[in-house]
């Protein structure tokens, strides 16, 4: 019997000869998971509700009605607005999605477990309170998960990765950047990088995802027999040097009920994150965001004497530019274009897409303002701000004597 390889060959490099540029294809399919939900919505789960009616449809209207508001007394009672019920019509106005965790459903009775989504800023208006929550800088998240011996970041999908694509984190005050799993992510993103401590490359990696630090949540999985309990060991790690803030241990007694021991793992994971930025912890690692000195210029007099100059000498930054790449003479011309401004000491493409938008690191000597301005100056339309831009070529206008309705008037 021929056995099938356990691991997928993680990457077919082709060379574009005589350009020096690579293109990566990574084999296989189906490693994408998207996040469910990044919205801020107040959320109430586990409202339970046994309805009965005169039909199915019935029913199930009637037990949403009823967890709407069984949901509504328990969000006020939360937030301590203590506010009472409101009109089924506002109800509706303010839920912004139900998620049934459970359901049966009968001819004439509705048995589940809900869970209730609240539009925030319209409930804030009617609780009065205020919607301001305090968030963290941006933190690009690997979930890392330990299984019979075997590490696992983006490489392939997994449960947990599944597990924090499902959980809701606008509530939280950790803002999470949740790559999806494709495209170059199980390059980029995957246990061999966790385990690097060079900033530089560190910079390189979160700078394609806009991120300012990293997180890395971790759960080891210990089975105890087939089908039988499973326990799992979750660590809160962050930073370049995958640094521990908690640990905790949970289990669940059998191999069915290993997503619901993960999404309370990603759950308690979060309150640690949360915690850990309240009293200071979780903080941006100064390593990713310290820019190399300059060296000053200096002159020679007659005298053959060295002169230290007075030229300020601006701090240089990294700057990711998007620009359109139909094709290999466009990578090299957006760097040849990019290479020719003022202050600009390298200009590299991190991340080819032929065919599409490609991303090129430009280290930039003065402040991204003057940068943007440089390009617009040079005909080019530049969106976005900061470290991260988009460029494009400005279209050639006709003058105003030769439009086509001068012509025609003419």
């Amino acid at each position: 019997m021929r056995l099938k390889p356990l691991f997928l060959v993680p990457a077919a490099v082709a060379l574009v000869l005589g350009t020096g540029v690579s293109i990566a294809q990574i084999e296989g399919s189906g490693r994408g998971v998207a996040p469910v939900d990044s919205s801020s919505d107040y959320e109430v789960s586990g409202v339970r509700v046994d309805v009965a009616a005169k039909d199915a449809d019935s029913a199930r209207l009637g037990g949403w009605r009823v967890a709407q508001r069984k949901a509504w007394l328990e969000l006020s009672k939360r937030l301590g607005a203590g506010k009472g019920l409101v009109p089924d019509s506002t109800l509706d106005s303010l839920v912004s999605g139900i998620v049934v965790e459970n359901e049966q459903i009968g001819p004439k009775r509705y048995v589940a477990r809900l869970g209730i989504l609240f539009d925030r800023n319209r409930a804030g208006a009617i609780l009065g309170i205020s919607n301001y929550v305090m968030r963290s800088p941006p933190m690009v998240v690997i979930p890392i998960v330990w299984s019979g011996g075997v590490a696992t970041g983006f490489e392939q999908r997994t449960l947990w990765q599944e597990a924090w694509a499902r959980y809701r984190t606008g509530g939280s005050a950790i803002d999470y950047i949740r790559p999806t799993g494709s495209g170059p992510d199980p390059l980029l993103l995957n246990f061999g990088q966790t385990q690097r401590p060079g900033r530089g490359w560190w910079r390189a990696v979160i700078d394609q995802y806009g991120g300012s630090d990293v997180l890395m949540p971790t759960v080891k999985l210990y089975r105890q027999w087939p089908g039988g309990p499973v326990i799992g060991v979750f660590q809160a790690r962050q930073g370049p040097d995958n640094r521990l803030l908690s640990q905790f241990t949970l289990r669940v007694g059998s191999v069915a009920g290993v997503p619901a021991l993960l999404d309370a793992g990603v759950k308690r994971l979060d309150e640690a994150y949360q915690a850990g930025l309240r009293a200071g912890y979780l903080r941006s690692d100064p390593g990713l965001s310290y820019v190399p000195a300059s060296e000053v210029p200096v002159e020679d007099d007659e005298a053959g004497e060295t002169l230290v100059t007075d030229a300020p000498v601006l701090p240089v930054v990294s700057i990711a530019v998007q620009f359109d790449t139909p094709g290999v003479p466009a990578v090299t011309a957006g760097e040849a274009a990019l290479r020719a401004v003022p202050g600009v000491s390298s200009a590299t493409t991190s991340s080819l897409a032929l065919g599409g938008v490609s991303v090129m690191t430009v280290s930039f000597a003065g402040p991204p303002e003057a940068l943007k301005a440089a390009l617009e100056a040079r005909g080019w339309q530049v969106f976005g701000s900061g470290t991260t831009i988009r460029i494009r070529r400005a279209p050639r206008l006709l003058p105003p004597e030769l439009t086509p309705d001068n012509a025609t008037a003419g």
